[in-house]
């Protein structure tokens, strides 16, 4: 979004009243029901009336120019809306606890909206155009596991009220969630906008996804990777026991089927692949040290 000062066409000095008559002298030029079918204008109007949301509200205002929120009303830490996130301000055309009718009946006379006298004599008996509510943008922190199984949070809407977001298994990070209808208010009846849920996976230790496969790193032992056998190999939803086949080097690449990610509504898993690392004792074993100065001079190999 552009600077909110820049829409409205006021200096970063102005005063609220300043600001309030810019708004109001923009709103009777761009209104939708002034302007009919004028697709430009209608977005305009939006964006006059998110800045104006934003200036319009001192506390809103203050926490915008000290950086605290971005031109969307959004908190500028990345990971600030977390499980209780929150975006700033439940109504996007103006003055806190009032809703859009009572603002415009203010700009344009008593009256407009319930079927008497139009906006100040534009328009006469036609009804007032539906608009659309903005979107809203939010941000939501998810662990490793929690993206790759699913999992539900809750989150404060910008109307305030407490909702609890189901996020689907095998969720990415970046991927964006719609949550219709939980936007900002609409005007004249029209619907509220849409909840747009950011996601953003930490990090994991363990694991790394690569599409809908997930890898991770295994160490095993020098008898191990000798002998073979069963070993215990950790997954997102547990540990399994995995066959290790006998000889196994470093950089042996074995499969776990279906233990990756979900994908295709949850009707399919990719796969989990495990990545061998033989690791020696941390100690200096001379008996094995021994054993190998006699075994390396009868058994000579090139391992380069």
């Amino acid at each position: 979004m552009q600077d909110p000062y820049k829409i409205l066409g006021v200096a970063k000095t102005a005063s609220q009243d300043e600001i309030k008559k810019a708004y109001r002298k923009l709103a009777r030029e761009l209104h939708p029901d002034v302007n009919p079918g004028d697709a430009k204008i209608e977005e305009r109007f939006k964006k006059v009336s998110s800045a104006y949301h934003l200036l319009g509200d001192a506390e809103r205002r203050k926490k915008f120019d000290n950086g605290e929120i971005d031109a969307e009303g959004r908190e500028t830490s990345p990971f600030a809306r977390s499980a209780g996130g929150h975006a700033g301000g439940a109504d996007p055309f103006g003055f806190s606890g009032a809703n859009a009718e009572d603002i415009f009946e203010e700009i344009f006379g008593k009256g407009r909206a319930r079927g008497g006298g139009g906006f100040g004599g534009f328009g006469g008996e036609r009804r007032p155009k539906k608009v659309k509510g903005p979107n809203i943008s939010y941000e939501l922190s998810l662990d490793f596991a929690e993206s790759i199984l699913g999992t539900t949070k809750r989150i404060n809407l910008a109307s305030g009220k407490n909702l609890e977001v189901r996020i689907p298994p095998g969720s990415e990070n970046e991927q964006t969630l719609r949550l219709k209808g939980q936007g900002m208010a609409g005007m004249n009846g029209g619907e509220p906008g849409d909840a747009l849920i950011k996601l953003h996976v930490h990090p994991d230790k363990t694991f790394r996804r690569q599409g809908n496969d997930i890898h991770c790193d295994l160490a095993i032992s020098l008898p191990e990777a000798i002998l073979g056998g069963s070993i215990e190999v950790p997954i997102v939803d547990g540990k399994v026991n995995m066959k290790l086949p006998a000889n196994a080097n470093s950089g042996t690449k074995l499969r776990l089927r279906g233990k990756g990610a979900p994908y295709d509504r949850g009707n399919k898993r990719g796969d989990q692949y495990v990545h061998l690392t033989v690791k020696l004792p941390e100690e200096r074993d001379d008996e094995l040290v021994e054993f190998i100065k006699e075994w390396s001079e009868k058994h000579p190999y090139n391992a380069r």
